[in-house]
C-alpha cells in the first residue's frame, strides 16, 4: 500500500506543478473531473431506477400475495375451518409488513433519484459554463497568440495535456521514446570515447 501512496502523491504534485505552469490547462482538468462526477451520477440513476423497478414488482407481487390470503382467510371464515385462519391471518400480517418494508425501501429509492438527478443536474451546469470559460479562455489565449508574434513556437509542455491519454499507449512504438533512448545512448558512448581517450 506505501508505494501505491507514495506514487499516487508523486503523480498529485506533478499536476499540481503542471496546473502552476499551464494556468490555462486548470480549467479543463476540472471539467475533466465533472465530465466524471456527471458520468458517475448518470451510472448511479441507472442503477437506481433498476432498483426502483424491481422493488415495484416486489411490492406488486406481495399485494397479489396479501389479496390472494385475504380471500382465504374469509373462505376459511365462511367455512368455519378456525384452525386455517389463524395462521392464514398470520400469513396475511407477514404480507403486509413485507410490502411495508418494500414501499419504505421505494421512498428512499425514490428519494434518492430524486436527489441524483438535482445533483447530476447542477454538475451538467457546472461543466457548462467551465466549457464556457475554456472557451472565452482559449479565444483571448488565441488573440494574444495572434497579436504577439514572437511566439511562433507551440507549447509543447501543455501539448500533451490536449491528447487523448490512452493514444499514446496504443502505437507499439513511441518516435519519443525512441529519439530519447537514441540520444541518450549516443551521450553514454560519447561519455565512454572520454573517458577512454584519457
Amino acid at each position: 500500500m506505501g508505494l501505491f501512496e507514495d506514487l499516487s502523491r508523486f503523480l498529485e504534485t506533478r499536476l499540481d506543478e503542471f496546473l502552476r505552469a499551464h494556468p490555462h490547462l486548470e480549467m479543463q482538468a476540472l471539467e475533466e473531473q465533472l465530465r466524471g462526477q456527471e458520468e458517475d451520477a448518470i451510472n448511479l440513476l441507472g442503477e437506481l431506477k433498476r432498483r426502483e423497478k424491481q422493488l415495484e414488482e416486489g411490492i406488486l407481487s406481495t399485494a397479489q400475495d396479501v389479496q390472494r390470503w385475504h380471500t382465504r382467510i374469509e373462505k376459511a371464515k365462511a367455512a368455519n375451518r378456525l384452525d386455517l385462519v389463524q395462521p392464514a391471518q398470520a400469513r396475511e400480517a407477514a404480507l403486509l409488513r413485507q410490502g411495508n418494508h418494500l414501499w419504505g425501501q421505494m421512498k428512499g429509492v425514490k428519494e434518492r433519484i430524486t436527489q441524483t438527478r438535482e445533483l447530476q443536474r447542477k454538475v451538467h451546469l457546472k461543466r457548462q459554463e467551465l466549457k464556457t470559460k475554456i472557451a472565452q479562455a482559449e479565444a483571448a489565449r488565441t488573440a494574444s497568440r495572434a497579436a504577439s508574434t514572437s511566439r511562433s513556437q507551440p507549447n509543447w509542455g501543455s501539448a500533451g495535456w490536449n491528447q487523448s491519454p490512452y493514444s499514446m499507449f496504443n502505437q507499439p512504438t513511441d518516435p519519443l521514446e525512441e529519439t530519447f533512448q537514441r540520444w541518450e545512448t549516443e551521450e553514454e558512448l560519447e561519455e565512454l570515447k572520454r573517458k577512454m581517450g584519457r
